[in-house]
């Protein structure tokens, strides 16, 4: 366990104005929202008055038993409880009424244990704030269940009555302990059963505060519940298991509250791989998305992305307690060379700094440990030390360098009574110190006193039971504080009127179809975007003429508005030096089209572009997140490379910057073999425009491939080769 000390955490004024609902006066120029639905849930997790519709206490009925749990349940938060069955007097000694519509009061919150909700929904109006929908069989089952499920969602939209479900469970109205300190963990999850773990914790000594099972989301989604403990005090860390987001752009909004919050969110997401996918929607109906959007989406947000129950619970647990990072080495002191190394090992490929201690302290270490022994971190005691009063000793010299952020002790398997010894020393450290100090607990027994009793039992240690576990969660937690200290959210600044360039780009568009490169780079000139000097003509002489025009050497390219890979057909030619060189290319160009039947509309002469490096920038759509950008290395084999970097806007300057450093092949643009560095300025420039276009253009733009965007060196600019447009089937903008 983790001390009981809350992280500081920063405001969110808007997102938190008057508590309730989205500020529907600010969108962007997309017509987005810029601040996220914060639902008063607070009469969801502690209403003052309830009705279960489905009561019962009749022996052997399944509605008896979670009948019984909410009775109980209410008592302990103080709520009234009212049962519905039209079969039924009195159910647990209450009064059961006949229908909602007997009610004697209205309710907070309605759980409806019946098989068929719609009808009971549509009777309780303005009857309850809140309902619970605990049936299945609806898009988890296919289209039918689908259309069963909007149904739901209509039956409460506009009525003030919030849903949850339907396809949940009843995890929200379970027993939390109170008597545990500290910031608490908020759950939410699709799947119940997949919270079992973190709810576990408990037993461990970790607070949780709130578990809200979404299910299928008719209405409250994922992105309700987070907003919402987003501003909670209590609420340390949010760790969420989700199977599909309903929608990108709330959940990213709800992303950003937690970060402008400085709260933690910590996120099991099903969806990596396709079977992953289909097993997501048979269970609850969920759109997973592009999974490689969704992983930039939450890199962007500060979300931590984990992949087992077992990181989400130590993860979200150190995220929780742990205090604010003094510094970010780790040093790792261990009883065995061995087993030093081979954390190191770990840490080191996982991005941890473990930084080589002074040879000052080097020499105090060895006052306490043989000079044989390795004490530059890692730190080998060699095992004896551990067991007297030198061990506390060695503890106390590594955390007090001022470049160690972090102590980890491995105990591979316990060895009394030294373990003993050394649990008790490092737990009594780690109440003396502001720095995090963990132990990797790895007896598969775990029954030992020094682990149940003296490691659990501290308010200040962090006990893992892997390796792997403790180094992501560390990881995550200098990732989180980092991320949390620098971050600025990217919607205050984000646009909110059409720029001019919109109003030239959308006289090009054309619903449905694919523009020629010549009118794919007439949209880029309209956004600023440099291309190389051309002209499209429709004859030898003309072709001729406009490479006079245009200067040699030239390129010469076939030109179609459903033409989309010219090289392939042998339909471009470079590096042309003379005039007869371009009328026989121009005759070469047409006989190549009539034989594939293409119909041109001309043939462009570009200027040919001193060589640098070929680099690829895109809009895509996504259909949880909508328009995204990409960028990446170019070129003819830029399908096979796919080293590529993807975001959601909006985002600023330093977020594009972060794109190119993620790529595989980002030295290029530090330049290799002698090559000068190219103009990363002029490429992050082009990156930014190309935002724009895709949040004024998304509705009219399906598809944008600029490649590829030749970046010259440094102080000489970008420029689009190439580029490819598709148009929306239907241009929706006002």
């Amino acid at each position: 366990m983790l001390g009981s000390t809350f992280s500081t955490r920063g405001t969110d004024p808007a997102a938190d104005a008057g508590g309730q609902g989205r500020r529907t006066d600010d969108v962007d120029v997309s017509g987005r929202p810029l601040h996220p639905c914060v639902p008063d849930l607070d009469r969801f997790f502690r209403p003052d008055s309830l009705a279960v519709v489905g009561a019962s206490d009749a022996e052997g009925r399944p509605n008896t038993g979670i009948t019984r749990q909410l009775v109980t349940w209410a008592e302990r938060v103080g709520a009234r409880l009212h049962p519905v069955n039209p079969g039924r007097a009195s159910v647990f000694g209450l009064p059961c009424h006949a229908s909602v519509a007997d009610l004697p009061e209205p309710v907070d919150l309605a759980v409806l244990l019946v098989a068929d909700p719609l009808p009971v929904l549509e009777q309780l109006g303005a009857k309850a704030r809140f309902a619970v929908v605990f049936a299945s069989g609806f898009a988890e089952t296919g289209e039918a269940g689908a259309a069963a499920q909007e149904r739901l969602g209509r039956a409460v939209a506009g009525s003030g009555l919030r849903l949850l479900g339907p396809n949940t469970n009843l995890n929200a109205f379970q027993a939390f302990r109170e008597d545990l300190p500290g910031p608490a963990i908020a759950l939410i999850t699709q799947s119940g059963h997949q919270g079992r773990p973190v709810y576990a914790l408990q037993e461990l000594g970790i607070r949780l505060s709130h578990w809200a099972p979404t299910g299928n989301e008719a209405d409250l989604e994922t992105a309700d519940f987070l907003s919402y403990f987003a501003g909670r005090t209590e609420v340390g860390a949010i760790a969420i298991y989700a199977e599909g987001l309903k929608d990108g752009r709330s959940f990213t909004l709800a992303a950003d509250r937690a970060a402008r919050n400085k709260v933690p969110v910590v996120m099991v997401k099903v969806g990596r791989t396709e079977t992953g996918t289909r097993a997501a929607a048979t269970h609850t109906g969920k759109l997973t998305g592009s999974d490689t959007v969704a992983d930039a989406a939450f890199r962007q947000f500060g979300v931590i992305r984990v992949d087992g129950l077992d990181e989400l619970q130590d993860t979200a647990a150190l995220l929780a307690r742990a205090r604010p990072p003094l510094a970010e080495g780790v040093a790792v002191y261990s009883i065995s060379g061995g087993t030093g190394a081979h954390f190191a090992d770990l840490a080191t490929a996982a991005g941890l700094p473990l930084p080589t201690l002074p040879e000052a302290k080097q020499a105090e270490l060895h006052q306490w440990i043989p000079e044989y022994l390795n004490v530059s971190n890692p730190v080998d005691s060699g095992g004896h030390p551990v067991g007297d009063w030198r061990g506390r000793k060695i503890i106390d010299a590594i955390l007090a360098d001022p470049a160690v952020g972090v102590l980890v002790c491995p105990i591979t398997g316990p060895f009394p009574p030294m373990s003993d010894r050394l649990a008790r020393d490092l737990a009594e450290a780690a109440e003396a110190t502001d720095k995090l100090v963990c132990v990797i607990w790895g007896s598969p027994v775990g029954t030992e006193e020094a682990y149940r009793i003296t490691l659990l039992g501290s308010s200040r240690v962090a006990t893992f039971r892997t390796f792997g576990n403790c180094v992501s969660a560390v990881r995550a937690w200098l990732d989180h504080h980092r991320f949390t200290a620098g971050y600025r959210s990217p919607f205050d600044d984000a646009p909110r009127t059409p720029s001019s360039s919109a109003r030239k780009a959308r006289a090009l568009l054309h619903p449905g179809r694919r523009l020629s490169e010549h009118a794919a780079k007439q949209l880029l000139r309209a956004y600023g975007i440099r291309v190389p000097r051309e002209q499209l003509v429709t004859s030898a002489a003309g072709a001729v003429r406009a490479a006079a025009q245009v200067g040699y050497p030239v390129v010469m390219k076939a030109s179609a508005d459903r033409l989309a890979h010219k090289t392939e057909l042998g339909l471009v030619r470079i590096g042309l030096t003379s005039a007869s060189q371009v009328r026989d290319a121009y005759r070469e160009l047409a006989d190549i089209a009539r034989y594939e039947s293409l119909e041109l509309d001309g043939v462009l002469v570009c200027q040919m572009v001193e060589r640098g490096v070929e680099m690829v920038v895109g809009i895509s759509q996504d259909p949880l997140f909508g328009p995204t950008v990409t960028a990446g290395l170019g070129g003819v084999l830029v399908e096979v490379l796919r080293d590529t970097a993807v975001r959601v806007p909006p985002f600023d300057a330093g977020t594009a910057r972060d794109m190119l450093r993620e790529l595989r092949g980002s030295r290029l643009l530090d330049g290799v073999r002698g090559a000068p560095p190219a103009d990363t300025d002029a490429l992050v420039d082009v990156i930014l425009r190309v935002q724009r276009m895709a949040l004024e253009l998304g509705d009219g733009l399906s598809e944008l491939d600029i490649n590829p965007l030749m970046v010259l060196p440094r102080g000489q600019g970008a420029c689009a080769l190439d580029a490819l447009a598709v148009c929306r089937q239907e241009n929706t903008h006002d």
